[in-house]
């Protein structure tokens, strides 16, 4: 039992060494051997299979560009990647927060009342800037807001991957935000 126990030990210190020398090999071992328990922490973490994903593909990515910086005498391989995949997980919830924060206040523009001539004019300002955008963000934007589409329904009308539309959301919405900032910063004081 013991031979056995050091064996594996041997064996994860060899694997560990070879992907700190860079070996894709090691990358994909490690990368089946422990990508399941990154995405069991992110998806109890965040909820949502393609932020988890979203994730799980970024601890990794940021585990092999960062290899040369991993100390085995500080920690073990998978505390190591647990490590930074808590720090992606606190990004996820930031731009969560970000983009419900910016949403938010795009859909609040983007729905006004149209008794009130101000919004009539913010909301026409928001529509100009919306048709501003690339062709592709421009209609998931107008599917997501005007239609009320869920990210999976745009993915599957647009046939994109989920996690394309949710960065084009993302990455308009702040578009937008910038774009309009003066115009909300004048409202929100």
């Amino acid at each position: 039992m013991t031979s056995e126990m050091s064996q594996r030990g041997a064996d994860i210190d060899e694997l560990v060494d070879r992907f700190v020398a860079g070996d894709e090999t090691a990358l994909e071992t490690v990368y089946r051997r422990w990508s399941p328990l990154v995405y069991a922490v992110a998806i109890r973490s965040l909820g949502q299979v393609a932020d988890a994903e979203d994730v799980t593909q970024k601890v990794f990515v940021a585990a092999w560009t960062g290899r040369a910086g991993y100390r085995p005498e500080r920690a073990s391989l998978p505390t190591w990647l647990l490590g930074i995949a808590r720090n992606k997980i606190v990004d996820a919830h930031k731009a969560r927060a970000r983009e419900t924060r910016i949403t938010t206040l795009v859909a609040t523009n983007a729905e006004p009342a149209v008794d009130d001539g101000v919004d009539v004019a913010r909301r026409l300002l928001i529509a100009d800037e919306i048709s501003r955008l690339d062709a592709v963000p421009q209609q998931v934007l107008r599917l997501a807001f005007y239609e009320d589409l869920t990210h999976a329904q745009i993915a599957q009308r647009l046939h994109l991957p989920p996690g394309t539309v949710k960065s084009h959301i993302r990455r308009s919405l702040i578009k937008l935000r910038a774009r309009l900032g003066g115009l909300t910063d004048a409202y929100e004081s």
